[in-house]
This record gives structure tokens, C-alpha cells and sequence, in this order.
């Protein structure tokens, strides 16, 4: 019996090859989308903790100091005065390759004669001396070439073959606008794959030929220690505090990349959720198909059932069936994910490099987990969404299994039941996000459980819009607008997923639009309040959300002289050590009077901007995740030890999800010697234009280090350009769901036209021409897109404003107002019906081209 029912099955699907396969192809959409989010950052984690194994190698502690870097006089004391025998000097930081766009490395000067103990590395590679005759050189020998050679450099080999540079080959790189030749003089090509993808993005000097590069002579970026977990080494530890400048802070190895870590943690958080939003949509569809497939066969099934086969049968065929499309579907999934994956990582490491850190990632590397999580979620999913169908399937006897008018009738009364859990759920989402130590993981939690919600109350509300539109389309049409109408309601088993499906990649559609124009609305008043002088001027930056290099003071002096030049201020913006780890600090050089246009959530910054003012003002984000307010202190060490600041003011800023503190230059001077300058800020005297200033100022800065002159226009489009960016993936997202949706709407459409071949006949011996069938059944589509747009709209709204009030604010730490534009809505409901009636063209250009006799041969 179970053979003959597999053949059933079988014969089943081989009659409907496209129901089957627009199944199959939704089920490995929704796998490919979750799939490729997880691979990309599942690379791009993967790519930062080697790139940050490989630049800190075994230290267990670091040595670090504020914003002039630390001198080698400390490193010189903790050799020889405390007896610190494994320390390691490091000079680090990123450059770019001159001539070659977009790329980048991170600079690593060390000592080579005492770095062996902490990147062992560098112990092996090619030298210039062989020219490839020879490998694995004496580690010795090396560490003299490479300090004894000016301007000697040892690189990746893959990166050395993908450049085309071999040793002897010479390497221009550029920092803080000045560029310097380098000498390749050997490769460094580690026999485990894994180190040798962490150092594909490295360049590694000595000490003299890094400090040269980035114009630090004499300072160390830190100093690195291998201190064994011993009796003795809480001694140890206790000397190294003692003997430190008050500049200079000891901390755990791992301390500053975990910050940056937790950074990007919440941005892959994000992704990782809108990707699940095309899971459950495909979960809609894999139910969907399920439903039709129950559906059609119920006289089949009941006359099974008469004829002895028992329901334990019934259902494994059903579920039988589930299993195979989703494995199907599943293994496509994983390929697809494979594919998209690459793609996607691309999107990733851009907008890492732009925000956070340059991160150099080609490849994406297959984690067997991700794959298997693939796995569980494709299948999971499928037979989760075919265990309803399977029961229905089993639970009506034999006589009422015939009876397709039983079936829609119960569909309508388990309306009130769905619709009674929906609202139960939409209250559970609302309970899960009122929930304060729900975090990101609450804050999606919630948001899910309210989609789901959305979408069970979903043909409820279909009916009760269907009633005035069943009216309205009577009037206008006549009998084939009332057709239209009711025969969404009487096919309520079939409709009601499609709907429900579209309306929520459509409210993922409106939701992540009004998120994206809420933020940009208010990313441009931030920047409009942020950016007022007219010419901004600063050294050449690779990562948009670190501070950058900085300009040499008397070149700012040179340009704030420059004619029509009213007025020119500096800003300076620097890492500061704190107990709360690393903190971004700006300090300003404001006048009183004209103070910057910021908005506060709390206090002000009026008081920060006199000459003996104490205090500082902090970002929203930066309050928000270290719970700070109005009256508390922010401790920093300073040149002369740790000192509290009181914050005066907590501003609203979207330009660091870690937070910034400001301050004013004096305020800054007085706590430490760095007299360095990020950026120049030129105010135009009256009657000067701005293009005539920008050139001026090109034209005075020529023959000097290379600096960014840009307006205030064009600055603030290259800030919106950085955002548009960032949120490229998201749309890519918010279209592959869309896909889907679209997917599943065709798929019921389909299965639609397949069962209502007799009724269609009927109509056409009734007189119906083949343009009034056609007309009627896009009509019909066309209301069920209507109807989805419509309710998608509130959905959508909800959507936007639980992403923007409670999970930009619990990932990101910052708060904005709603701006939902009535033309983000208005595209949504265009879109939803555009899309059900475009999978609506086909079917219903099949049913009304069939003959009639085809329809109605069964009578």
C-alpha cells in the first residue's frame, strides 16, 4: 500500500510540474537569502579575527596610550628597568596603495629580532636575495634585511602574485596625504590556510620605516606583552602599571577589537534578521502549496480513506511529499546561497570599511554549520508549514473529504479562530518589546511574533474590506465586478495564504523604506546642523568611522590664511583610553558665539565652548550604552592621569554607532600635548563664492602633503553617499523578499487556474467571451493585490516603527522621528498590485484560452 501511494504521489506531482517547481523555487529562495546573510558574515567575522590574530599575534596584554601614542622611552623602561622580556614594540596603523584604487593594508612595524614569540609568521617566507630560488630562510637573516634595508617591507605572497609585485619589487603606499616608497624583500606565505588569508591585507616594516610612513618619530602605537598565567605574573603585571607614564593604560590583548567587534555585531544582527523575513514568506508559500495540493486531491483522499487507507497513511504521504520538495528545494537553497553569498560579502566589507575598519575579505569561507543551519531551516520549515495541510488532509471523514463546499465553509470558521490567535500574538509581539532587558534578540523576537500575528489576522480583514469593494465593483462592472469579489471569499482555503504572504513581504517592503527615509531625514538635518562652515579641509581618510590622519599645523595655518577666508576653525578627533574602554574623542575649536546647531536630548553645549570650561557633551549612543546623563562624568586618562569630565549635554549624532565625546580645543589642550589637527573648517567672507574659495585653497595646499578639499555641498553628499551605501544590502534584501512573495502569488495563482478549469467552462458555455474571462480573472488578482497593498500599509508602519523606536535604538543607540512619507506607502500598495496582477497574467491567459469542452468534460 505504501508503495502505491508513493506512485500516487508521484503521478501528482509530475502533472503539475509548475506548481512543484515554483514550490521548489520559493523554498530555495527563502534558504538562499538566510544562507547567503550568514555566509557573508559569517566571512567577514571570520576575516576580522584573523586579520586581528594576525596583527596581535599571542600577546596577552597591551600597553596603550592616548592620542600621541606612547614613547619609546616606555618600551626602553619595561626592558630594562622591569625586566620585561617579552615586549614587542608595534607602530600600526592603515595605508593605501598608491595608483591602485580601493586598496588598502594595515601597516604593522615591529621588531624582528623580538616579535618572534608573538607572530610567528614572519619566521618563514621568500627573500629578494633568492628570487624564489629558496624558502624558509633563516629567520635571522631576515629580521637584519628587513631592518638593515631602507624602506623594507615583507607582504602576503598571494596578495604579492595578485599585485604582480615579487621581491626587489618596489610598493607606494599613501598616509596622512604623504606617500612613501616601499621594498618588497619577502613574502610571507605560512603554510596554514588561515593565517595566510589573515595576512592578505598586511604589510609588515620595522619600526624606523613605519614611524617614517606615518610621521611618528619616536612614538609607539603600543607595546605588546606575553605575560604567562603564573604565581609570578601578578607581580609582574603590578611593576608594568607602576612603571607607566599617567598618559599610558594597561590592558587585556583583544580589548580594542572587541569593541569594534560588539560595534559590527549589531549591524550583522540586522541582516541576519531581514533575511529570515524571505524564510517566512517562503514558509507562506511552502504552506500555500501544501493547502492547493490537499485540496485538489480531497475527493482522491476521501475516496483513499473509503477504500481502507488509514489516516497514519494519509498523512505520511502528505508529509512524504513536503520532505522531498523541501530537500529539493533545500539543496538548491545552499547552491544559490553559495552564489549569493559572494556577492553579498562584497556589500558587507564595503560598508565595514566604511563605518568601521578596512577589512580586506575576497572569499567566502563555507562554514559546515551555516550549511547545516541551511539544512534545518529548509527542511524545519517545510515541515512545519506542512504539518496543517497533512492534518487537514487526515481529519475529515471519508463522505466529507468529497464535499469541497465543506471545506470552504470550515476555512471560514477557523477565520475567527486564526484571527483570534493573531490578535493573541500581536499582543504577545507588543508584551516581548515592552520587555527593557530584551535587547536586539527581544526587539526582532518581538518584531516576528507581530508579523506572524499580522498575517493570521490577514483574511479577517480581507473579508471585511471585501464588502464595501464587493459593492463598489458591482456598480462599476455589473455582474463580473461582483464575480471578481466573491470569488476571492469563496476560495477563502486557497486565497487567504497568497494574501497573506504578499502583505508581508510588502510590509517588510514599506517598513524597511520608512526606516531608510527616517534615517536619511535625519542624517541630512544632522549634517545641515553639524556642517556649517562652507570649506572643509582634512588629511585623506580610508575608514569614514575612525579618526583619520591628521594635517600638519602649519599647513592649517597656510589655508586658514588663504584670501577670502573670514574665518577658519579646527577640529580634532582622537582615541582616548577610559575605564570604559576605547572612547572617540572631538575636540572643537568653536567660537562662543556662533556655536554649532546641535540638537540635545538632554541639557545643552552652551557651556562646554568657553575658554575654561570643564565639561563635555556626549552623543546619544555614546549615553545610551553607558547609561550616562546630565550630571554624571566621563573618566578619561589623559597626559596627566585619569580626570573626570561632567557631561553637560547628550546630543543627538549619527555618525558613530560607539558615541563620541566633545570638547572644546582649550578644554583638550589642557589635558594633553597633542597639538595634531583633524579637519580645518573655512567660513567665506561675504561676496566670496564657495567654488572660487575651494579652488583657492587647492591651489595654496598644491606642492604639499595631500589633503581633501571639499564644500559643505559636496560633503554632505559624500556623508549621504557613505549611507546610501550602508543600506544598499538592505535593499537587496527587501527585493529578494519581494521575489518570493511574487513567487508564491504566481504559484497560487497557478493552482488557482488548475482547479478552476470546470467553473471557467461553465462561464464560457454561459456565453463568456475569452476577453471577459481574462478581464474578470486579473481583476480578481488585481483586488487581491489591492487588499494585500492596503493592509500592508499598517503592517508596514508597524514594522518601521518597531525597527526604528526599539531596535535601531537597542543596536545602535540611536533615536529619530518617523517620517513616513505618504509616497513610500502609495509605492507599496502599487507594487503589491503590480506584482499579483503580473503573476496573474499568465494563469489567467491560460484559463481564458482553454476551450470550454475542456472544462466541463468531467459532466
Amino acid at each position: 500500500m505504501t508503495r502505491s501511494l508513493a506512485r500516487l504521489a508521484l503521478r501528482q506531482l509530475r502533472r503539475h510540474p509548475w506548481q512543484l517547481g515554483l514550490t521548489v523555487v520559493g523554498i530555495a529562495l527563502g534558504v538562499a537569502v538566510a544562507v547567503s546573510i550568514d555566509l557573508a558574515n559569517g566571512s567577514a567575522r571570520r576575516a576580522f579575527s584573523l586579520t586581528t590574530e594576525a596583527v596581535s599575534g599571542r600577546a596577552t596584554h597591551q600597553v596603550l596610550s592616548g592620542p600621541s601614542g606612547l614613547t619609546d622611552e616606555v618600551y626602553r623602561r619595561l626592558r630594562m628597568e622591569v625586566g620585561v622580556r617579552r615586549a614587542a614594540p608595534v607602530v600600526a596603523g592603515d595605508v593605501s596603495a598608491a595608483g591602485r584604487p580601493g586598496r588598502t593594508f594595515h601597516l604593522l612595524g615591529i621588531d624582528p629580532f623580538v616579535d618572534g614569540d608573538f607572530r610567528p609568521y614572519l619566521g618563514g617566507g621568500e627573500s629578494a636575495g633568492d628570487r624564489g630560488q629558496t624558502r624558509g630562510r633563516d629567520a635571522l637573516a631576515r629580521a637584519a634585511e628587513l631592518v638593515t634595508r631602507p624602506g623594507a617591507a615583507l607582504i602576503a605572497g598571494p596578495t604579492a602574485a595578485e599585485l604582480g609585485l615579487a621581491p626587489g619589487a618596489r610598493l607606494e603606499v599613501e598616509a596622512a596625504g604623504t606617500r612613501r616608497t616601499l621594498t618588497i624583500v619577502g613574502l610571507l606565505d605560512p603554510a596554514d590556510p588561515a593565517s595566510a588569508r589573515a595576512l592578505e591585507g598586511l604589510l609588515v616594516t620595522d619600526i624606523a620605516t613605519a614611524q617614517e610612513v606615518f610621521g611618528a618619530a619616536g612614538r609607539l602605537t603600543r607595546i605588546d606583552l606575553l605575560v604567562d598565567d603564573e604565581p609570578a605574573a601578578g607581580d609582574l603585571l603590578t611593576r608594568v602599571v607602576e612603571a607607566l607614564p599617567p598618559d599610558a593604560d594597561l590592558v587585556a590583548a583583544g580589548t580594542r577589537a572587541g569593541a569594534t567587534a560588539s560595534m559590527i555585531r549589531a549591524f550583522q544582527w540586522n541582516l541576519t534578521a531581514l533575511s529570515l523575513l524571505a524564510l517566512v514568506v517562503g514558509m507562506f508559500l511552502i504552506y500555500q502549496t501544501m493547502t492547493f495540493s490537499v485540496v485538489q486531491r480531497r475527493p482522491l483522499i476521501g475516496a483513499l480513506r473509503a477504500l481502507g487507507v488509514t489516516r497514519g497513511e494519509v498523512f505520511a504521504l502528505v508529509m512524504g511529499e513536503a520532505v522531498v520538495i523541501g530537500v529539493v528545494g533545500t539543496l538548491a537553497g545552499l547552491l544559490l546561497g553559495v552564489v549569493m553569498a559572494q556577492g553579498l560579502l562584497r556589500l558587507v566589507t564595503r560598508t565595514i570599511n566604511d563605518l568601521y575598519f578596512v577589512l580586506a575579505v575576497r572569499d567566502v569561507a563555507l562554514d559546515p554549520l551555516t550549511l547545516a543551519k541551511g539544512v534545518l531551516l529548509g527542511l524545519g520549515a517545510t515541515a512545519l508549514a506542512a504539518v496543517a495541510p497533512a492534518l487537514e488532509a487526515t481529519g475529515a471523514p471519508p463522505r466529507v473529504a468529497m464535499s469541497r463546499a465543506s471545506l470552504e465553509t470550515r476555512a471560514r470558521r477557523a477565520a475567527r479562530a486564526v484571527t483570534g490567535l493573531g490578535l493573541a500574538l500581536l499582543a504577545a509581539g507588543a508584551g516581548l518589546l515592552a520587555l527593557p532587558a530584551g535587547g536586539i534578540v527581544g526587539g526582532f523576537g518581538g518584531l516576528f511574533v507581530l508579523m506572524v500575528g499580522c498575517a493570521l489576522v490577514t483574511p479577517a480583514a480581507a473579508i471585511l474590506l471585501l464588502r464595501p469593494l464587493h459593492r463598489l465593483a458591482g456598480a462599476a462592472f455589473g455582474m463580473l465586478g461582483r464575480l471578481a469579489t466573491r470569488g476571492i471569499v469563496a476560495a477563502l482555503s486557497r486565497t487567504s495564504v497568497a494574501l497573506a504572504a504578499l502583505m508581508i513581504a510588502v510590509s517588510a517592503a514599506i517598513g524597511v523604506g520608512v526606516m531608510i527615509a527616517s534615517f536619511r531625514e535625519a542624517v541630512t538635518r544632522w549634517l545641515e546642523g553639524t556642517l556649517r562652515a562652507d570649506v572643509y579641509v582634512s588629511a585623506p581618510s580610508l575608514v569614514g568611522g575612525r579618526p583619520g590622519a591628521t594635517l600638519d599645523p602649519g599647513l592649517a595655518a597656510r589655508l586658514g590664511a588663504t584670501p577670502g577666508v573670514a574665518r577658519a576653525s579646527t577640529s580634532r578627533v582622537a582615541l582616548a583610553q577610559s575605564p570604559l574602554g576605547p572612547v572617540q574623542v572631538v575636540a572643537i575649536d568653536v567660537d562662543p558665539r556662533r556655536p554649532p546647531r546641535w540638537r540635545f536630548r538632554e541639557g545643552g553645549g552652551e557651556a562646554v565652548w568657553t575658554a575654561t570650561a570643564n565639561t563635555v557633551i556626549v552623543s546619544e549612543p555614546f549615553a545610551t550604552r553607558h547609561g550616562l546623563g546630565l550630571g554624571d562624568a566621563v573618566r578619561l586618562r589623559t597626559d596627566r592621569g585619569e580626570h573626570d569630565f561632567p557631561v553637560a549635554g547628550v546630543f543627538y549624532d549619527y555618525g558613530s554607532s560607539a558615541g563620541v565625546v566633545v570638547m572644546s580645543r582649550a578644554t583638550y589642550d589642557r589635558a594633553w600635548a597633542d597639538r595634531g589637527i583633524t579637519s580645518l573648517a573655512l567660513e567665506a567672507a561675504p561676496g566670496v563664492e564657495v567654488a572660487a574659495l575651494v579652488a583657492a585653497v587647492r591651489e595654496r595646499a598644491a606642492g604639499g602633503p595631500d589633503v581633501v578639499v571639499r564644500s559643505n555641498q559636496a560633503l554632505r553628499e559624500a556623508s549621504l553617499e557613505i549611507f546610501d551605501r550602508t543600506f544598499a544590502i538592505t535593499g537587496v534584501l527587501r527585493t529578494l523578499t519581494l521575489v518570493v512573495a511574487f513567487v508564491g502569488m504566481l504559484a497560487a495563482l497557478m493552482a488557482l487556474q488548475l482547479e478552476r478549469t470546470r467553473e471557467v467552462g461553465v462561464l464560457r458555455a454561459l456565453g463568456l467571451t475569452p476577453r471577459q474571462v481574462w478581464g474578470l480573472l486579473t481583476a480578481q488578482t488585481g483586488i487581491m493585490g489591492l487588499l494585500a497593498g492596503v493592509l500592508a500599509v499598517p503592517g508596514g508602519l508597524l514594522l518601521a516603527g518597531v525597527l526604528v523606536l526599539v531596535v535601531n535604538r537597542r543596536s545602535f543607540g540611536w533615536t529619530m522621528p518617523i517620517d513616513a512619507s505618504p509616497e513610500i506607502l502609495a509605492q507599496g500598495v502599487a507594487l503589491s498590485v503590480l506584482a499579483a496582477v503580473l503573476a496573474g497574467v499568465y494563469p489567467a491567459w491560460r484559463m481564458a484560452t482553454a476551450p470550454p469542452a475542456e472544462g466541463l468534460r468531467d459532466e
